[in-house]
């Protein structure tokens, strides 16, 4: 049998990458990535030589049997995204799901991923909290928002630039405006910001002020 590494990659600096993912990504038969230009450009960064194939959500399902047949052929296999850590909210969980499944041995490096530094510093409490990730875009969005609405633990979302202030807007409307909260963009780049306040304030910034970059919300929890 083979193995397959999920390997977290930069969400912005090249300097975040670890030595060991490093390491790995030059010593594997195969590397899938989510976009090989993308990818390409971290590989001739750290002058990794390794042969890479596409591998992202409209070609997953498809690819799957061959790539299982490869691990089970004694391949060693290594999944990066485009940034972060493959499977949270990028492709990773079906192909871990099935390697696991087959008795491959399935491995996650530690590294970057864009919700915990954003958590972390946002100044809300992170001790317990819920990853939402991308709400829904049309079906369930107002569902899945009235029962966050409830929600006593601390709650992060993804939500990219051009749909920033709808998010806003409709978390005011299910939790209030008076709701503490904290955006964070660009997160380890050279123009990243952290702002905190109510969402009322926030929705004012964002209106008066072109979002851009891709975003983490964090949304206090409802008090008891």
């Amino acid at each position: 049998m083979g193995k397959l590494y999920i390997v977290p990659t930069p969400i912005g600096n090249l300097e975040d990458m670890t030595f060991r993912a490093v390491r790995l990504l030059k010593e594997v038969d195969l590397i899938l990535a989510e976009d090989t230009r993308t990818s390409g450009i971290l590989l001739k960064h750290y002058d990794i030589q390794t042969k890479m194939q596409s591998y992202h959500k409209f070609n997953e399902h498809k690819a799957i049997s061959h790539i299982i047949d490869r691990l089970k052929g004694g391949e060693i296999i290594a999944l990066i995204s485009d940034a972060g850590t493959p499977g949270i909210s990028d492709p990773g969980f079906l192909i871990a799901r099935e390697a696991a499944r087959e008795n491959i041995d399935v491995e996650c490096l530690p590294g970057a991923t864009a919700f915990v530094p954003a958590l972390v510093g946002s100044g809300i409490p992170c001790d317990k909290f819920c990853f939402e990730g991308f709400l829904p875009q049309k079906k369930g969005r107002m569902t899945r928002l009235k029962n966050l609405a409830d929600e006593e633990r601390t709650i992060v979302f993804y939500e990219s630039p051009h749909r920033i202030v709808k998010t806003l807007t409709q978390l005011a409307e299910y939790m209030g405006e008076e709701r503490f909260a904290a955006t964070c963009r660009e997160i380890s780049k050279k123009y990243e910001e952290t702002l905190r306040g109510t969402l009322k304030e926030l929705i004012m910034h964002f209106t008066l002020n072109e979002p851009k970059g891709e975003f983490v919300i964090v949304v206090s929890g409802k008090e008891n």
